[in-house]
């Protein structure tokens, strides 16, 4: 790092840390984005004409207070984010060499209101995470099955009276997708034709009622597998306290003959 890089973050944490002071409402998630793209922008490295390569991997320390705030959002923050890194470095032309991960975590030394982000470049295995957008939000994909209509009872509920109970299901195993129509009254249409079962394709868009659901995927980091743990040491067994100048383990050498050992025990323990 050079020596302007150095007073510019060094600029930035003590702007951060001001404003933090002055203005204690705490991290929205419109700075996190912010700071992740920014950290893209300031990491770029051409690698080539046609190249420019960024870190695939984040780690967002916040203050234990926001902490506590964004984990109260759950996955969907997380979602979100992969998505503004997804759609800025499109923008910007930048190429990752993995998947991509964000990790939020606590920093007990930052003050409420400041943040910050480190970055690397890794390879990862990659993962895919399918996800269906539906109105600007999205809705991860956790199991092979994934029920969609307006009843309580479906795993997604959309508040369209032109949708049925349960009207498709989109089905995902980690790698394809397909949407099943499951019978509803006004059909299901992809690519603006009626369909009763159909495969989709990243980015396909198809419509129940007056609502357009589009699928998504993403690729993520698997974490890395952890370490195997040491094994166990086997318990010592401690053996009792010996007498001056005895082997461990070897029992004491007899004090008495064997005839008068016999004559002790005819005469019932006396001689």
């Amino acid at each position: 790092m050079g020596l302007l890089d150095s007073f510019e973050k060094g600029l930035e944490r003590a702007v951060n840390g001001a404003f933090a002071r002055t203005f204690r409402s705490g991290i929205q998630p419109v700075e996190i984005a912010s700071a992740l793209r920014s950290e893209l922008d300031k990491k770029a490295a051409v690698v080539s004409r046609d190249r420019i390569l960024v870190p695939n991997t984040f780690t967002v320390y916040l203050s234990p207070a926001d902490d506590e705030k964004m984990a109260a959002l759950g996955t969907a923050l997380n979602s979100e984010l992969l998505q503004v890194i997804d759609k800025h470095a499109k923008a910007q032309h930048y190429s990752f060499a993995g998947a991509v991960s964000v990790t939020l975590t606590r920093d007990e030394q930052l003050a409420t209101g400041t943040l910050r982000v480190e970055s690397n470049t890794m390879q990862n295995r990659v993962t895919w995470q399918g996800f269906v957008e539906i109105g600007g939000t999205r809705h991860p994909l956790h199991k092979s099955r994934t029920v969609i209509g307006r009843g309580s009872d479906a795993d997604i509920t959309i508040a369209d009276t032109g949708t049925s109970r349960k009207h498709v299901e989109v089905l995902w195993d980690g790698e394809r997708a397909m949407v099943r129509d499951l019978g509803s009254t006004n059909g299901t249409q992809l690519n603006g034709r009626r369909i009763d079962e159909a495969q989709l394709l990243p980015d396909a868009t198809f419509r129940i009622g007056r609502t357009d659901i589009t699928f998504r995927v993403l690729p993520q980091a698997e974490p890395a597998p952890r370490a195997p743990r040491p094994p166990a040491e086997p318990p010592t067994t401690k053996l009792p306290p010996q007498a001056p100048g005895r082997t461990p383990g070897i029992p004491p050498r007899p004090t008495m003959s064997a005839e008068d050992a016999g004559r002790l025990y005819d005469h019932g323990g006396t001689l």
